[in-house]
């Protein structure tokens, strides 16, 4: 059995709440989990303390039986200091989208006719 650690929703609309749960991978979301092993409340300012918490020796327990963390969580875990920090590389993140890129495009291509007379006017003095 695929075992997840895994975020499962709860809340109103617009006022999320999350539950910290030990999931079978084939389960939804917010169905069947088998364990809840803490609360992350993202409304709540970054430097509270109970923003997260985390039941971290059920925690270690699941991770120790084979469990895999979603990226949220690991990046939770490396947070709280039980996992050391991952290298992420995300080369597209950083490009501009497609009507950025022919923005670009444009701006340059009346930077060049703007500087081509330029030149022309000091090359005939």
């Amino acid at each position: 059995m695929a075992m997840k650690i895994r975020l499962a929703r709860g809340g109103s609309k617009k006022r999320p709440f999350y539950r910290i749960v030990a999931a079978d991978s084939r389960m939804p979301r917010d169905g069947r989990f088998i364990e809840k092993l803490g609360t992350y409340n993202p409304l709540l300012p970054k430097d509270s303390e109970e923003r997260v918490k985390m039941n971290m020796e059920r925690v270690q327990y699941w991770l120790d039986q084979g469990a895999q963390p979603t990226d949220r969580i690991a990046r939770m875990l490396e947070a709280a200091g039980t996992r050391e920090k991952a290298e992420r590389n995300n080369p597209n993140k950083g490009t501009p989208g497609k009507k950025a890129q022919e923005r670009a495009e444009e701006k340059a291509a009346k930077a060049a006719e703007a500087a081509a007379p330029a030149e022309e006017a000091a090359a005939e003095e």
